[in-house]
């Protein structure tokens, strides 16, 4: 039996562009339905009973909360994951509380959707190998923007969510990403920038240990200088000393 997928989204350009989408690069789904409004989403819900719903928050008739909330009631509630335009945590907190799996700001670029629908129908039905799946340089793509980000503000309280809502996907698809393309998990990723500043002030001899600990983004000196040990083999003031 095909995994039936529904998207819901008043913006015709989205809605029909996203369908459009994912039809050209994977046969994977059976059916895919599409909802101009919030009643024709639910409408579909009852009749079709779709296995995976991207939903729009704001919509006509009915909003997107207003389907999750009807859907749920019913105990029909498709894998949703919630497309919006708003970043209103009371929205979010709606749709998660309601049993959204994601809260996806517009704009989103196509490939991360059809990643997500992908993931989704992974996690119901098992994996899939998929020969039109997305190609290598699409995520390659989200990757180097996350890189250049991240050389931008390292010297700032940057999070994985910060930078995975700068390059307009999810936290966990960022650390997929970081993991599958450079081997290595966000945090490490960021603590090897911060380091090779930190190496730079240490070379220079202008400031103290704790000095560059702060101005390259670390909030605890102790902290600072075990990750300085673990990436180059040596304590901040020894690699200064050779490094002078």
């Amino acid at each position: 039996m095909g995994i039936k997928l529904l998207i819901a989204d008043d913006e015709d350009t989205i809605r029909n562009g996203i369908a459009k989408y994912i039809q050209l690069h994977t046969d994977r789904f059976d059916k895919i339905y599409v909802a101009a409004n919030g009643q024709e989403a639910l409408d579909i819900i009852f009749r079709d009973k779709p296995d995976i719903m991207f939903l729009d928050v704001c919509m006509p008739l009915l909003d997107g909360i207003e389907v999750m909330q009807e859907a749920r009631r019913a105990d029909i509630l498709p894998y949703t994951m919630i497309l919006s335009g708003y970043d209103e945590f009371r929205y979010c907190q709606q749709a998660l509380r309601l049993g959204a799996r994601e809260y996806l700001l517009k704009p989103v670029r196509s490939s991360e959707i059809l990643q997500m629908v992908n993931r989704a129908a992974d996690e119901l039905f098992g994996t899939h190998k998929d020969i039109n799946a997305e190609p290598e340089g699409e995520k390659n793509h989200l990757v180097d923007l996350a890189r250049e980000y991240v050389e931008e503000h390292y010297y700032e309280n940057i999070m994985l969510a910060d930078v995975a809502q700068r390059v307009g996907i999810s936290a966990g698809y960022l650390s997929t990403l970081f993991q599958r393309q450079l081997s290595k998990g966000f945090v490490d990723y960021l603590n090897e920038i911060r380091i090779e500043h930190a190496c730079t002030y240490l070379r220079q001899n202008y400031l103290k240990t704790y000095e560059i600990a702060y101005k390259v983004g670390f909030k605890d000196e102790k902290y600072f200088s075990k990750v300085f040990k673990k990436l180059k083999g040596q304590s901040p003031s020894e690699y200064r000393r050779l490094n002078q």
